[in-house]
């Protein structure tokens, strides 16, 4: 595997994980942001670029909260999606292309920011009474178990998977983009002759496929794990 070690002033020796991304989109970004990153003024830093990234899925969460009262702030959501896309996937670029990595506080920063801004995020969306917070607080808890078990196994596989199958954040984004423009248009589906809030549907075929995706790789990591450590 491509595992590079990092000695840092301290030296304390911290083993960088390979990082593995098939989602559908995955080839395509990385070229978009090497070529951005490449563009980036100067003055334009990694620790910017997070900030702006956290800041964008807080105003999202925040625009969610406020549709309650007006659907049209569905439409800021989309562009604070936009602008977290920006933030969270051009810092780390950024950094490699002027190779200024900082690989234990990036990595910590990086999903502290993640994890806050997906709390805040279904939050505002709870609030928005287009989903039930229910199906919000499903969504949130399978997200933060697969985070779970990506840093573990990022831990002990040496191997970050950004990506589940072809589904990483960016896919996640776009999705949630076009849930927005159907909002617009409707907040409601009729499955079976049952009418049902859309996201109501949306997020429980997530929360359904996030909760099966974390089974399938908790089992897979967890029998790597047992064949690369047997018992003598």
């Amino acid at each position: 595997m491509n595992i590079q070690a990092v000695m840092t002033k301290d030296e304390v020796s911290f083993t960088q994980a390979r990082r593995v991304n098939q989602a559908l989109t995955a080839s395509l970004e990385k070229r978009a942001l090497q070529w951005m990153a490449c563009r980036a003024p100067q003055w334009l830093t990694s620790d910017q670029l997070t900030a702006l990234g956290l800041g964008a899925q807080i105003g999202a969460g925040v625009c969610y909260a406020l549709s309650r009262y007006n659907r049209y702030a569905l439409l800021p959501v989309i562009l604070c999606l936009v602008l977290n896309w920006f933030g969270d996937s051009m810092d780390g670029t950024l950094a490699r292309v002027r190779c200024q990595q900082r690989p234990r506080y990036g990595f910590y920063v990086d999903h502290m920011v993640d994890v806050i801004g997906a709390v805040a995020l279904m939050g505002g969306l709870g609030c928005s009474g287009f989903v039930h917070w229910q199906v919000a607080i499903a969504m949130l808890i399978a997200f933060l178990l697969l985070a779970a078990e990506s840093y573990l196994a990022t831990y002990t596989l040496s191997r970050f998977e950004m990506s589940q199958g072809i589904f990483g954040p960016t896919e996640i984004r776009l999705l949630l983009i076009a849930g927005n423009l159907a909002l617009l248009r409707s907040p409601y589906a009729t499955v079976f002759g049952h009418r049902m809030l859309l996201l109501d549907l949306g997020g429980t075929i997530a929360a359904g496929c996030m909760f099966a995706m974390l089974i399938v790789v908790t089992v897979r990591h967890t029998a790597q794990l047992f064949r690369e450590e047997p018992l003598v």
